[in-house]
């Protein structure tokens, strides 16, 4: 199975939907490599960055459940990494 490496930047303005993207997240946690959030306090948003290691569809899957969540917006950068697993 081959994987890409990839960028995902999370922005949260509705703590409503954190439990359902952190749920999302944990489902995901095998290819997660690294994750790094920061609330910023002043604006009342958190910004998340999460860097994967899966198959394009997986992370595609995954982009897409989090930007259906109200208030959550996503954008993931993909690098040209590949390996197969």
């Amino acid at each position: 199975m081959e994987t890409r490496v990839a960028v995902m930047s999370i922005i949260v303005e509705n703590n409503d939907s954190v439990e359902t993207l952190n749920n999302l997240l944990h489902e995901y946690n095998q290819y997660i490599i690294g994750r790094m959030g920061i609330p910023y306090r002043q604006k009342n948003i958190s910004i998340i960055s999460i860097a994967i290691d899966a198959p394009q569809n997986m992370i595609s899957t995954l982009s897409g459940k989090i930007g259906k969540l109200s208030g959550i917006s996503v954008k993931t950068a993909f690098s040209s990494v590949t390996s197969n697993e």
